[in-house]
């Protein structure tokens, strides 16, 4: 298929190109960028695209930005997933199978787990994830998450989304949740996640997939490559009653109606007072810092509040980046994603993503996964299939457990 779309010219300097940018805030209509800017396209009405280069620390960059008007009637925003947390596909793939007329990838995610022999990597993104304004899963610990380290004073809870109202946000994601049994109520430390807690309970639901639960119990809540726990215990849980246990994580589809209880040390040692018979309640939700009720949400961390970069981004290592920006009260929205070819690999440091999305008129920023992962996708005029607009940095996309689509009616 026909992938990449023409370049625009090279030699710009960056700070005349985000002055002309700015200029640009709001607007997001083809044909609508004055003199020296890149001009937007039209995918859709209310959803337009444009690509430029960037020159920054590392040298030139080419930028793909998507203009997503949720305003519009027409347009929203939601999640694209391969209906399995713990399961990736190429985001293009996501995409037209969804019917999503552009998007990009979303959340970092459990690539590799070389530190724990005999585990397998099971794909599932690291954050809060809320599709069609269902809960999918909860965060797992700060020091499992896999990616580069936060910036000062954020979490793995941290989320972008859209609220009821229609408005995009950042916002944080707590799970709240409760296993009652034997008269005793106890805390449920995680939801779908592919890291617990230490001496922690996690439910996994038919959400989940049939990826092993194994992965749960290893590393601690200070090291992602500690070694797995040797003391564990799993509970399975059908129609409110327990209908088997083992001492060791299981795999396999998990039956709609269906919660598996895993718990590590203290959480083993609890669920191993279950029985088959026992009646057990599983409630969860996630709580958001603003009360917030979310359409959609997917994790990664803020980089823009206020219209201010956050104290401390990074400014040494440069990289290809994916980034939402929301500007205009959340009616606007950015979805930005750096190229991959090799001229332009070096990309950008997380302090110039910060400064670009405030170039282009938001006021909060947000930082998704990078390097290969980092596709920006959009159905050409009069197609009904998205092409892939930037190069994957491994010359062909990479499957993603999320991302975020753009959908109109």
């Amino acid at each position: 298929m026909t992938r990449h779309q023409k370049r625009s010219g090279a030699g710009r300097t960056s700070s005349a190109l985000l002055t002309a940018l700015g200029t640009l805030a709001g607007a997001a209509l083809a044909g609508a960028a004055p003199a020296g800017a890149a001009t937007w396209t039209t995918v859709v009405a209310g959803v337009a695209y444009q690509h430029y280069d960037l020159s920054a620390a590392a040298g030139v960059t080419h930028v793909h930005v998507l203009s997503v008007d949720l305003g519009h009637a027409h347009v929203r925003l939601g999640l694209l997933y391969p209906g399995k947390v713990a399961s990736r596909a190429a985001l293009s793939t996501l995409a037209d199978g969804q019917k999503a007329v552009a998007g990009v990838n979303g959340d970092f995610f459990d690539i590799s787990e070389a530190q724990h022999p005999g585990v397998t990597a099971t794909g599932a993104s690291v954050g809060p994830a809320i599709a069609s304004g269902k809960v999918l899963k909860a965060a797992v610990p700060d020091a499992q998450r896999f990616g580069p380290e936060l910036p000062p004073g954020t979490s793995t809870r941290a989320v972008v989304g859209v609220g009821a109202n229609g408005r995009a946000r950042l916002d944080t994601l707590a799970l709240k949740g409760t296993v009652t049994a034997l008269r005793r109520r106890l805390p449920l430390g995680g939801l779908n996640q592919y890291a617990l807690p230490l001496d922690s309970i996690g439910a996994f639901t038919a959400d989940w997939g049939g990826v092993s639960r194994k992965r749960a119990t290893c590393g601690t809540d200070l090291s992602r490559a500690a070694a797995c726990s040797t003391s564990t215990y799993e509970v399975t849980v059908e129609r409110g009653r327990v209908v088997s246990a083992s001492a060791t994580p299981g795999s396999g589809t998990i039956a709609a109606g269906t919660t598996v209880l895993v718990g590590r040390e203290a959480g083993a040692r609890r669920l191993k007072a279950f029985t088959v018979g026992d009646r057990v309640t599983v409630r969860h939700r996630l709580m958001s810092g603003s009360g917030t009720a979310y359409r959609f949400a997917v994790g990664g961390y803020p980089l823009l509040t206020g219209g201010r970069a956050l104290p401390g981004l990074d400014a040494s290592v440069s990289a290809v980046r994916t980034a939402v920006g929301i500007g205009d009260g959340g009616r606007r929205v950015f979805l930005f994603a750096l190229d991959g070819a090799t001229a332009y690999r070096k990309g950008l440091t997380i302090a110039e993503v910060a400064a670009a999305l405030k170039s282009l008129g938001a006021t909060e920023g947000f930082s998704l996964d990078g390097g290969g992962s980092s596709t920006l996708v959009a159905r050409p005029a009069g197609s009904t299939r998205v092409t892939v607009r930037n190069h994957p940095s491994d010359g062909t996309e990479r499957p993603v457990p999320n991302g975020i689509g753009v959908f109109t009616r």
